[in-house]
């Protein structure tokens, strides 16, 4: 539905058959395979190896990867495009498979008799503990621990808030104010008390010169987020300018 926001026409239910016959492909190969680790591994090698979903290193920041009609026509995303793919058919074959919003990439999990396996579907690869506990040292510095909330299971919700703010920031960085405050906007319908993406969306008006619609947000966010030291200075200093503007508006 977040591609089908880009995409007009968008055949949605074409897309879900398409996962659906993935899911019996993947059922396929893996018919002889009955030890849960190894289905798993079995459904990594269809997945990425076979069909050739892999991570676009190239061009990372492309808007194509958040959008997953794109992703499966292209067989290339970001880390929770392809984890989706792999959350979806993985589910449709009776492997219990999660999405994990670790920082940096988005990862999957396995959990299984012998305890849990992570997998990262950018690089279509296993993880350790200890290359996870990397990841974050490299990240964080080397304090950094390896909490066990980071590997938590993804609700649903986080994974939608994530995937948007993840094309937010593309737009983002392209300065297309127009499509950046229709990520913001979902993102603030699912998590309405989310302060900086409040501030953010109040910013994003004013770039679209909406003075009274920037001003709302703001007031909102400084009523919510007094402490907030990152972005209050830029908030405050934009008031004067924002209260004459929406002021002057009939």
């Amino acid at each position: 539905m977040i591609a089908k926001e880009e995409h007009e026409g968008l055949n949605v239910d074409g897309y879900l058959q398409l996962l659906d016959d993935l899911a019996r492909t993947a059922a396929v190969r893996m018919s002889g395979v009955t030890k849960p680790e190894d289905r798993f591994d079995a459904l990594s090698n269809f997945l990425f190896v076979e069909q050739g979903f892999k991570g676009n290193r190239e061009n990372y920041y492309d808007p194509a990867n958040s959008y997953l009609n794109e992703v499966l026509d292209r067989r290339m995303g970001i880390p929770i495009t392809l984890a989706l793919v792999y959350i979806e058919v993985g589910q449709r074959v009776g492997i219990p498979v999660f999405g994990v919003g670790f920082p940096g990439h988005f990862l999957v999990k396995h959990v299984g008799a012998d305890g849990e396996i992570l997998v990262d579907p950018f690089f279509g690869s296993r993880l350790s503990s200890d290359q996870c506990l990397e990841r974050l040292r490299t990240m964080y510095g080397p304090t950094a621990r390896l909490e066990p909330s980071l590997l938590r299971p993804a609700t649903p919700k986080e994974i939608l808030v994530r995937l948007l703010r993840n094309l937010k920031n593309v737009y983002l960085q392209r300065e297309d104010w127009t499509r950046t405050l229709a990520c913001l906007d979902r993102i603030l319908l699912i998590s309405p008390e989310d302060v900086a993406e409040l501030r953010d969306r109040g910013l994003t008006y004013y770039r679209l010169e909406c003075f009274r619609a920037a001003l709302t947000d703001l007031e909102r966010y400084l009523s919510l987020a007094p402490a907030d030291e990152e972005g209050l200075p830029t908030v405050r200093s934009l008031f004067p300018t924002l209260q004459r503007a929406a002021s002057q508006i009939n």
